[in-house]
């Protein structure tokens, strides 16, 4: 059964081993989605949900709201994520080009779909983007190896449109996802 204060003991334990390490233990937690919902509690709103952060690890309750999509991005770091709930859909991309070329600065590369109990890992210089594809809440724990939300090494985004590099800037995720989020209350009162 999936407990939190021993995952988070656990990952602490293991985040010197590196991601594979990591994995296993995500791995292991999503394989019990409602031991994760009843420790974690029900999936209700879209959000950045941190579970635990310090210097050379990140743990974090994603909550994707229903048809969501985050712009490409880096970690700087290893990532490794687990759905317990619903769907993600990632696009990888590639670093072409730059901004002083007027050329897109990445390219798509390919992509992955996971569903609950299943885990991705993502060295530290992978760039994807996000998307939940269904018409429900989607719930991840994502580990990091590194402070997720001030990385020694600056982080990227990238526009959605034009594909140019900008600096990662956390209050604009953020409010992508309470704007998803506000997306996702609207359509249920309305009843959609």
């Amino acid at each position: 059964m999936f407990q939190k204060d021993k995952f988070v003991d656990d990952c602490k334990a293991a985040v010197g081993e590196g991601q594979k390490a990591i994995r296993e233990l995500v791995l292991e937690a999503v394989t019990d989605p409602a031991g994760v919902i009843k420790e974690l509690g029900e999936p209700t709103e879209a959000g950045v949900y941190p579970i635990y952060n310090d210097d050379d690890l990140t743990i974090i309750n994603f909550i994707w709201a229903p048809y969501m999509t985050l712009m490409p991005h880096n970690h700087n770091m290893f990532a490794v994520i687990g759905i317990y709930g619903g769907r993600e859909d990632n696009m990888f991309w590639r670093r072409v080009g730059d901004a002083a070329d007027n050329m897109p600065c990445i390219e798509a590369a390919g992509a992955d779909s996971m569903g609950p109990g299943q885990v991705a890992t993502m060295g530290k210089d992978i760039i994807h983007s996000v998307a939940n594809p269904i018409s429900k809440l989607t719930s991840a724990i994502h580990v990091y190896g590194g402070n997720f939300f001030e990385p020694p090494v600056p982080r990227s985004q990238w526009n959605h449109e034009t594909l140019a590099e900008e600096p990662w800037d956390m209050d604009q995720t953020r409010a992508t996802f309470r704007e998803a989020g506000i997306r996702y209350d609207a359509g249920v009162v309305a009843g959609a």
